[in-house]
């Protein structure tokens, strides 16, 4: 496809530009989290999100509400749907699976994405219309007019791995299926050898919803059992779920909070660390202080073993350290940033220095 690809960070900088009048309309595979992203998004700015299922709609009647004879004027209209904000309060409605709606539900879609009505009725000012659409053979899918596709702006969604990894942290997902994932980001969405477009009927692939669920269980589980084993294949098919296992069966790498609570007792395991290994370490610290707040009384030891941290990569594994500070200045992890200029000033100096000598 030749529309611009963007991610969950660049679609949130992109919402807050785009002027409510103009549709958005994201292009991506199912399971990965758009309508969740949105919802949450939305609700830090106090707007209501309204997901409709198009895909599941058998005529327009579903979308436009049932017709009623008004006894006042003998004409017929229509009563409001069940979704229809009748507040006047802004709402941002997402058309989900709008290329698998029937095409006379996507008929009465024309009218809704250029005027804003719906049977006659507008929705409230400042309401917003996002789109979203699945892509690749696996789908029954419904060709979309030009005319209508015109009336969107439209993206190809990819969020990336460490931002799905971000909010697996935020979300309490199990560390083994977390750490599985930073090793094997290829696993998140489908897996290495799977090809694109490719139809795979009923045959289980991974994806980021499935990856939840395989959380979920595991959690309740405890240990890795053989009835574990299967109900994790049932959700993301038996390849991911064997390479699953093969991970968690290995030696489990540090943990970033490991590292900034507890340095001294783990600085052994760090100097046996390969590069690969040190740089998951790095994502860990990064992620823990994005997701984690510290107390105030764990400031001073944390900024401490961040510092000492640093130092030890600077003076042993360079292209470690050089991973760290590349962390450090791209925008994936604002609130960690944030914390080191406030409270690692040494560890930030070192790094600003740091970037500055092989920048040379």
């Amino acid at each position: 496809m030749a529309n611009a690809n963007i991610n969950i960070t660049e679609l949130l900088a992109l919402l807050d530009i785009t002027p409510s009048d103009q549709n958005i309309m994201l292009v991506g595979d199912h399971g990965i989290g758009k309508s969740e992203i949105l919802t949450e998004y939305y609700r830090t700015k106090g707007m209501k999100v309204v997901p409709l299922f198009l895909g599941q709609m058998s005529d327009p009647g579903d979308l436009i509400g049932i017709p009623n004879r008004n006894e006042t004027s003998g004409k017929t209209d229509f009563m409001p749907p069940y979704w229809f904000p009748l507040d006047g309060k802004p709402i941002v409605l997402f058309l989900d699976e709008l290329n698998r709606a029937r095409p006379e539900v996507l008929q009465t879609i024309m009218d809704l994405a250029l005027n804003r009505t719906l049977a006659g009725r507008s929705l409230p000012p400042g309401s917003r219309i996002i789109s979203a659409v699945n892509s690749g053979q696996q789908y029954q899918l419904t060709d979309l007019d030009p005319a209508l596709v015109s009336r969107f702006n439209v993206l190809n969604f990819r969020p990336t791995a460490e931002e799905w990894l971000l909010w697996a942290d935020k979300n309490g997902v199990d560390p083994r299926v977390m750490e599985f994932i930073r090793q094997n980001p290829f696993w998140l969405d489908k897996g290495p050898d799977a090809k694109e477009g490719a139809d795979t009927g009923l045959d289980k692939i991974p994806d980021r919803r499935g990856w939840k669920r395989v959380s979920d269980i595991l959690l309740s589980a405890g240990e890795i059992s053989p009835v574990v084993i299967k109900a994790i294949s049932s959700i993301v098919g038996p390849k991911a779920a064997s390479a699953l296992i093969q991970n968690v069966s290995s030696n489990r790498i540090l943990s970033g909070k490991d590292v900034l609570y507890h340095l001294e007792a783990n600085m052994e395991k760090l100097r046996s660390y390969k590069l690969h290994e040190l740089t998951a370490v790095n994502d860990g610290i990064y992620r823990h202080l994005e997701v984690e707040k510290v107390a105030k009384t764990s400031v001073p030891t944390v900024s401490k073993n961040a510092e000492k941290y640093f130092d030890f990569l600077m003076k042993e594994r360079k292209e470690a350290a050089a991973h760290f500070a590349d962390i450090y200045v791209n925008e994936t992890y604002p609130n960690a940033v944030s914390f080191m200029a406030r409270e690692c000033r040494v560890l930030t100096m070192s790094m600003v220095l740091y970037i500055r000598s092989i920048g040379k």
